[in-house]
C-alpha cells in the first residue's frame, strides 16, 4: 500500500523533476507533467485535491487502455480525461515497486531524450560510503 509520501520520494528520486507548489503533490520534468495529485471535480462544488488518487502520465491511448482493463481494482478515468493519455491510481491500491516502475516510465515518456541517459547515469554511479 502506498501514499503521497511515496510518490513524492520516488518522483524526487529521479533526475531533473521539479515539485511544483500545490495543496497535494505535482512533479514535473523540463516543464511537463508525470505525476499529480488528482484535481477532483463535482458540479456546483470546489474542486477538491485527492492525494490519495494519482494522475500518471501513460504515453498513449492503448496503454490507458491496458491499464484501464487489465487493473480496473487500481486504475480508472473519468470524461474530463477522455483523449488524453492519463490514468488515475487509487494509491492504498498499489505496492511501491508497482508505484515506482509506474513514476518511473511516466518520467521516461516527458523527459526529452537528450536528459533519459541521467537516470542510467544516477543509478550507475556508487553511492558514497561512510566517510
Amino acid at each position: 500500500m502506498a501514499d503521497d509520501d511515496d510518490v513524492r520520494r520516488l518522483a524526487l528520486a529521479l533526475p531533473h523533476v521539479v515539485e511544483i507548489d500545490s495543496d497535494g503533490f505535482d512533479f514535473r520534468v523540463a516543464g511537463k507533467g508525470f505525476v499529480w495529485s488528482y484535481p477532483e471535480r463535482r458540479p456546483g462544488k470546489p474542486r477538491v485535491i485527492r492525494t490519495d488518487i494519482a494522475v500518471l502520465y501513460v504515453g498513449d491511448e492503448a496503454e490507458k487502455q491496458a491499464l484501464l482493463l487489465g487493473e480496473p481494482e487500481r486504475f480508472f478515468t473519468t470524461p474530463a480525461y477522455d483523449g488524453m493519455p492519463l490514468v488515475m491510481l487509487w494509491l492504498e491500491k498499489v505496492d511501491l515497486d508497482r508505484l515506482e516502475e509506474l513514476i518511473t516510465d511516466a518520467w521516461h515518456m516527458r523527459t526529452p531524450d537528450t536528459l533519459v541517459g541521467d537516470l542510467d547515469a544516477a543509478a550507475d554511479s556508487p553511492t558514497p560510503g561512510p566517510g
